[in-house]
């Protein structure tokens, strides 16, 4: 199971609906996120889509418990995306017709009713509404690019990317206008035929996922972030040290040619006895780095002085070759 739908389950489980206007308030944001009304053998319906099947036994006693109706959710045959199983629950507009103008998601015009797309502000006056109506919005409408560790081997994968979609800019813009009253700030931005509201700080996100009462999210969210930080910085402490290793390597390299050109044209006799010292022991120790070097040998220099010695080995080789 997706740390997304995880995250929504908990958010089922863990969520108490005490009275009606909470109802409203969580339904308000489910049916504005996730609804549609469509047309079947001339009567209207109202549905919802989810891959999250245990929201259906919620809604249904939501509806049971304040609106004394029930509806029965239906698995579309072969309704599958991305390899997910989404499920329908659908109802006829005119039996539940108080219920969704009281949830502020349809309206009345010339006599026809049609989806409305902004928000009812009187059922969001509460904070008990507030979190109830996010939380429609959250199960309704979020997705999740997050994707736990199953283990230190694995890679970081993706970044900490949360959003909502909707058709609807009016209603995101609503939407994020609520969410920063808990000072949780997203973006919107359009894409193709739809609008996206995207949340991608870490920090915020688990936020989010803390006001809907999603702890268990929470939790494993901050164990990603320090598994995902332990394992840069060993990433970087391992490039470190390989690029170090590497420039060691270049360098002993280009000492060692630069040696052997001078004792093969002009002869290690030929220079100064102290760069004569330095050219033996590099000779006798390719591999080692100048610190190595020093320890292993009874000349008294500093690393700046060794280093200088060999620069000078370096020059002589490049007159000689010139």
């Amino acid at each position: 199971m997706s740390f997304s739908r995880n995250s929504k389950v908990e958010i089922l489980n863990t969520m108490s609906i005490e009275d009606d206007t909470t109802a409203l308030a969580f339904l308000s944001g489910l049916f504005h996120s996730c609804g549609q009304i469509e047309k079947k053998n001339g009567k209207l319906f109202f549905k919802i889509v989810s891959d999250v099947e245990e929201l259906f036994d919620f809604v249904n006693n939501i509806l049971t418990k304040f609106f004394g109706a029930k509806v029965s959710p239906e698995i579309a045959e072969n309704y599958n995306i991305n390899k997910n199983t989404y499920y329908e629950i659908s109802f006829e507009v005119e039996r539940f017709k108080n219920m969704l103008l009281d949830a502020g998601v349809v309206d009345l015009e010339d006599g026809e009713l049609r989806l409305k797309f902004d928000l009812d502000q009187n059922l969001l006056l509460e904070d008990e509404s507030r979190r109830a109506f996010l939380c429609g919005v959250y199960i309704g409408a979020s997705t999740s690019s997050i994707k736990l560790s199953e283990g230190v081997a694995q890679s970081c994968g993706s970044g900490y990317h949360m959003e909502f979609s909707s058709q609807s800019h009016e209603f995101l813009t609503d939407l994020s206008h609520v969410l920063a009253q808990y000072n949780i700030i997203g973006k919107i931005f359009e894409r193709k035929n739809s609008f996206v509201l995207y949340i991608k700080d870490a920090q915020t996100i688990q936020d989010l996922l803390a006001l809907l009462g999603a702890n268990n999210a929470v939790l494993e969210l901050s164990n990603e972030m320090v598994t995902r930080e332990l394992r840069n910085k060993v990433n970087r402490q391992v490039n470190c040290t390989t690029a170090n290793i590497n420039k060691t390597v270049e360098a002993s390299l280009r000492q060692t040619n630069a040696i052997n050109t001078i004792e093969k044209t002009i002869g290690l006799e030929s220079l100064s006895e102290d760069l004569q010292e330095v050219a033996v022991l590099r000779l006798a120790n390719p591999e080692e780095s100048l610190d190595e070097l020093l320890k292993l040998s009874t000349i008294k220099l500093t690393r700046s002085g060794l280093a200088h010695r060999f620069r000078k080995l370096i020059k002589i080789a490049e007159d000689l070759e010139d």
